[in-house]
Order: structure tokens, then sequence, then C-alpha cells
């Protein structure tokens, strides 16, 4: 059945990220409903942030589109040209491609949360804005790399 039972569907806390900017995604978790539909084009989560929590680095996507929309709360979204307050029904779209980097960050005292749909390239590139890191995906395999493509080894300035 095509329906499907959010309660059942895998939940994914934390992030991917290298020490230390793992750590910086505390109090973030996603309901991975586009995995639990069997979707493989595209994902579909829904996202949690605790309060002081924020979705990701600040980030840009080269090969994949990016949509969000708040369902619950009040978020602040963090793109190159500010800061920008989202709440219930608010939406964003990143086309692949565009450079200016963006997150969500929940600066209330609240429990907050988006949906987020996001295509799924068999490659793709993802850079942080504002950390020396960069992702590269291929065939579902991550590898975090500097932005001049050194691998990633964890400096004392990283933190």
């Amino acid at each position: 059945m095509p329906k499907l039972d959010a309660a059942r569907a895998p939940v994914k806390a934390g992030s991917i990220y290298p020490a230390p900017y793992d750590a910086r995604m505390a109090g973030r978790s996603s309901i991975r409903l586009g995995q639990a539909g069997g979707l493989t084009q595209f994902g579909v989560n829904l996202v949690t942030l605790e309060p002081g929590a924020r979705s990701s680095l600040r980030h840009w996507h080269v090969a994949e589109d990016e949509f969000v929309m708040v369902t619950e709360g009040v978020l602040v979204l963090l793109d190159d040209e500010g800061a920008h307050p989202m709440g219930p029904g608010d939406c964003a779209a990143f086309p692949a491609g565009d450079g200016n980097g963006h997150c969500l960050e929940n600066r209330g005292d609240a429990v907050a949360r988006f949906l987020v749909v996001g295509g799924r390239a068999a490659r793709e590139t993802v850079t942080y804005s504002d950390v020396d890191l960069k992702l590269d995906i291929e065939n579902g395999r991550a590898a975090f790399t500097r932005k001049d493509g050194r691998p990633y080894e964890r400096e004392e300035n990283d933190g």
C-alpha cells in the first residue's frame, strides 16, 4: 500500500560529517519518508530540530535540487544574503549549481520541523560555505576532502 506509516519509517540522528563538524549537528534528527516508501530518484525527509540545533553546515549542491517547507515551529534560513525567519508553510528552493550556501537553524525555545525534498544524483558534490570541507558522492559512497581536493584530516583550527 502506498500510504506510509511515518512512525515506522527509519530515523537518522546526527551527521556523517567528520569531527569536529559532526558535533555541530546535535539535536537534529530526520524521519526518512522517501526511504520508507522505496523512492530512489529523490529523497524526502521530515527533519526535527531541537532548540539551538542546525539542519547542516551551510552548503550548496552541484547536481541536486533541494526544496524545504517548514511544517512546525519557527526556523531561520541562513544563506549568503543573511538570516530569513520562516514559519509553518514557508518554503525555500535551492536549484542545483546555485552557489548560495544555506542551512536552517532553530533559534527558538520549541521544537521545529521541516520537510526536505532533494534529488539523488549518481554523482554529487557538496561544498560547505563557511569551512574548508567538500563532499563527493558517487554511487552512494561519500568522501570528504578539503575544498582543494586534499584528503580531509582534522586540524586544530577546524573546531
